[in-house]
């Protein structure tokens, strides 16, 4: 991906809270779109290997939760985390993370991920198919900036973190801020 290119349309299976269904998992299924998540709205994405993984839950999830207030500021209406994790597990990390600003998306099969062309093979890890990580900024479905980690490939033995931070997102979108019509 690059700036200018239109993000994939996908339809995502995620699991939301809904009190009417009772019991103690009061959760039913809801299908998001594409246009859901990006449609009018200018967001931050980030994508990451796995939810609970070290880099992820330690740096760059809690670290994009701590920008929000910043990078709202700034322009951006929303910031989405994606990882190739079903809706069960992405639920559960944004409960363990205390998420108030981020938003989790679950690409469970890796079918938007592959359409980036940021799905590889994690198998050395035992993980099977991950997403590469990145981050961009997104306005109406259009990637306005795309910041991917060097090295992309199935197996690496290294996991790159820098170039898709918060703080480098940050940086951007302060030199970048949302132009409002006058």
């Amino acid at each position: 991906m690059k700036p200018g290119d239109q993000l994939p349309q996908v339809t995502f299976r995620t699991r939301v809270r809904d009190e009417s269904v009772g019991g103690p998992n009061p959760y039913r299924w809801q299908d998001m779109t594409t246009d859901d998540y990006f449609k009018g709205k200018r967001v931050v994405l980030f994508s990451l290997p796995g939810a609970f993984t070290p880099t992820c839950s330690t740096y760059q999830l809690p670290g994009f939760e701590k920008a929000a207030a910043e990078m709202a500021e700034l322009g951006i209406e929303a910031i989405y985390c994606l990882s190739v994790n079903d809706s069960f597990v992405m639920n559960q990390w944004a409960k363990a993370q205390d998420l108030k600003n981020v938003k989790v998306i679950p690409d469970g099969s890796g079918e938007f991920t592959e359409k980036v062309g940021m799905l590889v093979r994690k198998d050395n890890l035992g993980f099977g198919a991950r997403s590469w990580r990145y981050a961009a900024v997104v306005h109406n479905g259009q990637i306005e900036a795309w910041f991917e980690e060097p090295g992309r490939m199935d197996d690496c033995p290294e996991d790159p973190y820098g170039v898709s931070s918060p703080e480098t997102v940050l940086d951007w979108l302060r030199a970048n801020p949302a132009k409002v019509a006058a």
